[in-house]
């Protein structure tokens, strides 16, 4: 059975990212996509890791994080990497919980506001 492998485009359109995004990616050493002269074909493991990016990103981790993480993988296995992921996320969860603290708080000020507002145009 033959392994799965996409070309760039497919591989753009599989993860809806534009050819720059996958090329930045590469250049940052992300991926690492098969060359057979001009042409990139990714298999399994690239997709995988693509999965992984784009997940990390919906989460917010910046990409040097991200790297660094695959690259421990790579260097010192799934248990070092799982270890490693649970400490990025415990720090994730503190950032994400202070930015919706601060935007919930944001949002009440506004609506506080925007009552007020609308309170003494109506007495006018």
């Amino acid at each position: 059975m033959a392994e799965t492998r996409l070309s760039f485009k497919e591989m753009c359109a599989k993860f809806d990212v534009t050819p720059r995004t996958l090329r930045y990616y590469e250049y940052i050493e992300l991926l690492h996509p098969d060359r057979e002269g001009r042409s990139r074909f990714y298999g399994p493991k690239e997709i995988a890791r693509m999965t992984l990016i784009l997940r990390g990103r919906k989460f917010g981790f910046q990409l040097e994080d991200i790297r660094q993480w695959l690259l421990i993988y790579e260097k010192e296995g799934t248990e070092a990497q799982m270890k490693a992921w649970v400490e990025m996320a415990d720090r994730q969860l503190q950032e994400l919980e202070e930015q919706r603290r601060q935007l919930d708080e944001a949002v009440d000020e506004l609506r506080a506001l925007r009552n007020e507002t609308a309170e003494s145009v109506n007495l006018s």
